[in-house]
């Protein structure tokens, strides 16, 4: 069986890093986020505006420095009514160690307006559900 997932490589660039010259935790998020949106456009989804995060957890397993290759993939762990829960992990080009891996679980909601959630529309269940 085939989940939904996808792959984004970067390099940590030296705003992604804080003082020690270590990346910063919030740089996991953006990393993350960039192969989310990557995913959602190979699933030819608009997705970002109506499915806000709900929850997002995250384990630091090594450092990684400035100019350092991030590998970030993200896949598709569990697809309710309204919410959709991703998980994620995030390798170091070259040697492929572990520096953050973790899950996080948005919801679909009703329009911009803040509207409450909602059941996912069918062409996107079709499109999240695993193969």
């Amino acid at each position: 069986m085939s989940v939904p997932a996808a792959e984004h490589r970067r390099r940590v660039e030296w705003a992604d890093t804080d003082a020690s010259g270590i990346y910063h935790n919030t740089a996991v998020a953006r990393f993350v986020e960039a192969a989310e949106a990557e995913l959602m456009r190979g699933l030819g989804l608009d997705f970002a505006p109506t499915a806000p995060r709900v929850r997002y957890e995250v384990e630091f397993s090594s450092p990684l420095r400035f100019g350092d290759e991030a590998v970030t993939t993200v896949q598709v762990e569990q697809l309710g009514r309204t919410s959709l829960t991703f998980g994620f992990r995030v390798h170091r080009g070259g040697d492929g160690g572990l520096a953050a891996s973790g899950r996080y679980t948005v919801v679909h909601v009703d329009g911009y307006d803040g509207g409450g959630p909602a059941p996912w529309p069918q062409a996107w269940r079709s499109a999240l559900e695993p193969s």
